[in-house]
């Protein structure tokens, strides 16, 4: 059995790890920003094609001890690499540090590089070259204040990278964090799902997939894994045909995306198109004010904007009080979810969250409130007037 890991965005390693005993994985254990698992390689080729959550799947080769930069050095350099990839294939080093009591993670990144170059000229004659921007084979380093971790990405780009989005808008939201807010809704396929703000329509595109058992990984041109010497290709073809014959065809899902921005809508139309998914989704443009509930029950989400600057600041005030007006008329029955870093957001929706789940959104700290929508306010009214 073969040892990986698979990072993920804080606040998902639960849901990852029914994610990754689906695809079959052993002995999953979540940690802070990630899970653990245990293997095959056709269970890392299954995480790598059907994770929506995961930001990749890496091997672990070696983890020890080490005090200074000579110990990562000589752990880098026992390992056998010639028997993991070619001398001839390019690759990259990235280091990421936790508390680590060294003083340059960028002296640790070259020290292992150099090691790795030393072991392939002992045994190759030669070494491989080093491509910083379009890397073939991608080793990770991962220290904490005692230990020092050596994996392999079997994933290549970043599996969050699905392909779908041709067409963006400023500050898009990544689609594995998409994914995991859906799954943290509770949002199954066949419920109504209303995206009132949808940008580029992360969320429309991962749900449809989702509903039409689209495995998020089927566009991708190539992952990491199939530059390893490890690599099989008959059984990766076998789980790629099994995830291909489990696609439905293209249907209304009941899914409905709008925004005010024409720029989004148009983003989110042309990105639908793309996927071959623009059949699933109604789309318009439309102000939230202008929102009318499109079945008697379901689950909106949005992913409002959260200004920075005093004015932006200001007009949101204005903004969220009038988007509760809107929810308590138009949609009694539903449950919304905003996933919002502006800590001001209860408060001026003036509508008490059932929950509020930390997530992070990239370096933003964020909240993914919930709201039980009902008619009227979801506040006690005080009395007014009387004697």
């Amino acid at each position: 059995m073969e040892h990986f890991f698979a990072p993920c965005p804080r606040g998902l390693e639960n849901l990852l790890v029914e994610e990754l005993d689906a695809a079959g994985a052993q002995a999953t254990h979540g940690v802070h920003g990630g899970v653990a698992f245990g293997g095959d390689w056709a269970t890392c080729y299954r995480a790598n094609l059907h994770s929506r959550l995961a930001t990749r799947i890496l091997w672990r080769l070696a983890e020890a001890p080490y005090e200074r930069e000579e110990d990562i050095y000589r752990l880098a350099f026992r390992q056998p690499w010639e028997q993991y990839f070619a001398v001839t294939s390019t690759f990259r080093v990235q280091t990421t540090a936790h508390h680590s009591p060294l003083k340059s993670v960028d002296f640790v990144t070259l020290r292992v590089k150099d090691a790795l170059c030393d072991r392939f000229r002992d045994d190759c004659g030669e070494r491989p070259s080093v491509d910083t921007r379009a890397p073939e084979v991608r080793v990770q380093v991962f220290l904490t204040a005692q230990t020092c971790t050596l994996y392999l990405d079997t994933s290549g780009a970043p599996l969050w990278q699905r392909g779908l989005r041709r067409a963006s808008v400023e500050a898009p939201l990544k689609e594995n964090l998409a994914a995991g807010i859906l799954r943290l809704t509770g949002w199954q396929p066949g419920m109504p799902l209303v995206d009132p703000m949808c940008g580029s329509g992360a969320f429309l595109l991962e749900a449809a997939c989702m509903a039409l058992s689209r495995a998020p990984g089927l566009e991708r041109v190539c992952f990491g894994f199939e530059a390893l010497k490890t690599y099989r290709r008959e059984v990766w073809q076998s789980v790629r045909n099994a995830a291909l014959n489990a696609v439905q065809e293209t249907r209304f899902l009941q899914l409905w995306a709008s925004d005010k921005d024409k720029k989004a809508v148009r983003a989110t139309r042309h990105n639908l198109r793309a996927a071959g998914l623009e059949g699933a989704v109604e789309v318009a443009e439309r102000d939230f004010s202008d929102l009318v509930a499109p079945a008697g029950t379901g689950i909106l989400i949005a992913n409002p904007p959260y200004g920075e600057r005093m004015g932006e600041l200001d007009q949101l005030a204005e903004l969220y009080p009038a988007m509760s007006g809107v929810l308590k008329r138009q949609f009694p029955g539903w449950r919304a979810f905003f996933l919002t870093a502006d800590n001001r957001f209860p408060k001026l929706l003036r509508l008490k969250p059932s929950r509020k789940i930390p997530l992070m959104n990239g370096p933003l700290e964020c909240r993914l409130y919930e709201i039980a929508l009902v008619a009227g306010s979801n506040r006690e009214q005080k009395p007014t007037g009387g004697l």
